[in-house]
């Protein structure tokens, strides 16, 4: 349980039962951390006093006192840490797998994470993340909780580099300019929208979706590692499954409602929930009425 660079660390005092701290670095301030038990496993804590990095914290509040912690990566720029209380209800704030079993049995764990970003390109190494959007439905696709939609400041040479469609398309659009006179950062992107999703899904149950949404995933993979921590590593990609509906339901395929491609954020988001809504509505419903039929025609039973 390494501890080292304490900074201005007055008391840590009668900690009980810790089962794993790897490493606690650079304690900016904590005026008192006492009677902490049964806490389950804290991987690291890094530069706490404004709250850099957080990495078994979930929802630090104003952190005067902690309250809801449950499982967490990141908490970025948060308010200076005063006091972490004695009080033995610390136990099951940080009982990670009481809470996620309490929530993974509920329609929570059946919801999705929408995501559309728009980048300054496709390539990782180079590009950047300039505006992102959040959208949370349930498992029927209404729409429960919209989100953060942010415009991400990026130097100007990065912009001046865009390739020829990005700057076309990017600067008809109005956010080129945007991203010039925005004043987020990509680390407060990031926590906005970790703190959205974490109230609204339970940490590893919900999955990222949207349109081509392999490709987002690779950027927030890089760009907001944290934010894709507390998602289910699957995803649903609408486009794998308009894919499939226009080679096997050519027909239905052709009504699919049209696209507006502003290449916004929250556009592309809503235009893609619709557009898996009319699968469901129309090509999945379809099918399965169409088997429900056969089954019941050669004698079957339809209840199941």
């Amino acid at each position: 349980m390494p501890v080292s660079s304490r900074g201005s660390a007055c008391v840590l005092a009668a900690v009980r039962s810790v089962s794993s701290v790897s490493s606690v670095r650079s304690v900016g301030r904590v005026s008192s951390v006492s009677s902490v038990r049964s806490v389950g496993r804290v991987s690291s804590v890094s530069s706490v006093g404004s709250v850099s990095r957080v990495s078994s914290v979930s929802s630090v509040g104003s952190v005067s006192s902690v309250s809801s912690v449950s499982r967490a990566n990141s908490v970025h720029s948060s308010t200076p840490v005063t006091r972490l209380a004695a009080s033995s209800t610390l136990t099951s704030y940080f009982d990670v797998r009481a809470s996620r079993s309490s929530m993974s049995s509920s329609a929570m764990s059946q919801r999705m994470v929408w995501v559309d970003l728009e980048m300054t390109g496709l390539d990782i190494e180079k590009d950047k993340i300039i505006e992102m959007a959040c959208i949370i439905t349930d498992s029927d696709l209404n729409i429960l909780a919209e989100g953060p939609n942010l415009i991400i400041n990026q130097p100007d040479e990065l912009l001046d580099g865009m390739s020829e469609w990005c700057k076309e398309h990017h600067g008809k659009s109005g956010l080129t300019q945007a991203v010039r006179d925005s004043r987020i950062t990509l680390e407060q992107a990031e926590y906005e929208f970790l703190s959205f999703v974490r109230q609204h899904t339970p940490p590893g149950q919900c999955p990222l979706a949207g349109n081509s949404v392999h490709a987002d995933k690779r950027f927030l993979d890089k760009y907001m590692p944290q934010f894709m921590y507390h998602l289910h590593y699957r995803i649903i990609d609408v486009s794998t499954i308009k894919e499939l509906c226009r080679r096997w339901f050519s027909d239905d395929y052709k009504m699919v409602p049209h696209k507006k491609a502003s290449h916004r954020a929250l556009d592309d988001i809503t235009e893609s929930i619709k557009e898996l809504q009319f699968y469901r509505a129309n090509i999945f419903k379809a099918s399965t009425d169409e088997k429900k039929r056969k089954i019941i025609e050669n004698g079957g039973s339809n209840n199941s």
